[in-house]
């Protein structure tokens, strides 16, 4: 079925979109839903349709948290739960990568730990070859240490391939004030800087990640990518989620000056 909705020409031709494990399944539920597949699928490869150069980093807490797994036991070691983690972020990718497959949509699927039966090593010049060529890549595995969020991993990504900004997807509209979901009275911020971000510990991206886009000047746009369009609209420089960066948002190419 095709979108019921126009947007505008991109502004930006190359972008790390961030998302979470649980983006693949459905809400309160575990492990992988085809349709909600299939929606992250039709989306992205409408996005790579329009010529913009598009990586993903994929979380795997839909499948396994490792820092929940080890916490309060001895059993498995803390460093082995994270690791158990950077495995799941794979089964998501061969999932993504099965369904941009299936809408026509050139893919290749990079981890950082090396298992060539199902993925390609990733290297730096050949994850930014694959984008030159209009492949979206996908990115799994994380950074491939302990520790360390895949959050983290998407600002490290975004700022080695050159992305223009860091796409967070979520399920609300953006960052609120508070849970949207227990205070009816909390705030949707239009425009946040990191040192916001920082200081109120708003919950956008670990605090890590956020320092990371800081220093290297990679803008954020938390925005709810379960409306239908969105990351087009996000793509386009539409006035949707909460963009997060010391610099005003970028204005749509249709827009007056």
């Amino acid at each position: 079925m095709e979108p019921n909705f126009t947007s505008g020409p991109p502004i930006f031709q190359r972008v790390l979109l961030k998302l979470s494990g649980e983006s693949f399944c459905r809400p309160g539920e575990g492990g992988i839903n085809l349709e909600e597949v299939s929606r992250i699928a039709r989306q992205t490869a409408r996005v790579a349709a329009r010529g913009v150069q598009l990586a993903i980093v994929v979380g795997g807490g839909n499948i396994l948290r490792g820092a929940q797994l080890s916490r309060g036991s001895d059993v498995i070691k803390e460093a082995t739960a994270h690791y158990m983690g950077m495995t799941a972020t794979v089964i998501n990718g061969l999932a993504l990568q099965d369904a941009l497959e299936k809408e026509g949509c050139a893919t290749r699927l990079l981890t950082t730990i090396r298992m060539e039966e199902v993925a390609e090593p990733f290297i730096r010049r050949r994850a930014l070859s694959h984008l030159e060529q209009g492949r979206v890549v996908i990115l799994a595995t994380g950074t491939g240490s302990p520790f360390v969020t895949t959050d983290t991993a998407a600002a490290l990504r975004g700022k080695e391939l050159g992305a223009e900004i860091l796409l967070k997807a979520t399920r609300v509209d953006g960052v609120y004030s508070a849970d949207p979901e227990k205070n009816p009275h909390a705030v949707l911020y239009q425009h946040l800087n990191y040192d916001q971000v920082l200081r109120d510990e708003l919950k956008v991206m670990d605090m890590t990640a956020i320092g990371m886009c800081m220093e290297n000047g990679l803008p954020i746009l938390v925005f709810n990518f379960k409306r239908e369009g969105n990351i087009e609209r996000a793509i386009a420089g539409e006035p949707i989620g909460t963009w997060v960066s010391n610099k005003p948002r970028p204005r749509p190419a249709s827009a007056p000056a």
